[in-house]
């Protein structure tokens, strides 16, 4: 692996975590809607994450980082695989009558969104934003210091 290899595997980490800050706060901010384009409630959403470069798996580089060359490591990152509605989560019914997507027993669906555990996700997002920003700072000065020797 070279050093630019580090720097587009943390770029691939910090482009995959902000896009899921992007679902989170979609989810956040749709937490009260209760009629979308196609008339039901909004749905929340989950970013599902993969490796990005072919058929690399982490026992292939373990295998890689321990001498073992059998099947050799390709992963350059992470990628975004898809964004899916959740459907195991149930939807919140409430009772108010007022509310104009009330049904005839004065019951709301509301979202499936809770606002804890959204809040919860967006700092496990923010935090590994943060370790590939680190990780990338990292390479970033080893590389420098690397060009500093052959300056010498």
């Amino acid at each position: 692996m070279n050093m630019f290899s580090a720097f587009n595997i943390n770029a691939s980490g910090m482009t995959a975590q902000r896009y899921r800050m992007d679902v989170i706060s979609e989810n956040v901010a749709n937490a009260n809607t209760t009629r979308t384009e196609d008339g039901s409630p909004y749905r929340r959403k989950v970013v599902a994450f993969s490796e990005k470069g072919g058929n690399g798996s982490f026992v292939s580089a373990l295998n890689s980082a321990i001498g073992y060359h059998g099947t050799g490591y390709s992963g350059s990152g992470v990628k975004v695989s898809g964004v899916y509605e959740d459907h195991t989560t149930e939807m919140k019914m409430v009772y108010d009558p007022s509310h104009p997507d009330a049904d005839e027993d004065g019951y709301v669906l509301y979202p499936n969104v809770d606002i804890v555990t959204e809040m919860t996700n967006m700092i496990d997002a923010s935090r590994a934003y943060e370790a590939n920003a680190t990780a990338f700072n990292a390479s970033k000065s080893m590389a420098l210091q690397g060009l500093e020797i052959g300056q010498a």
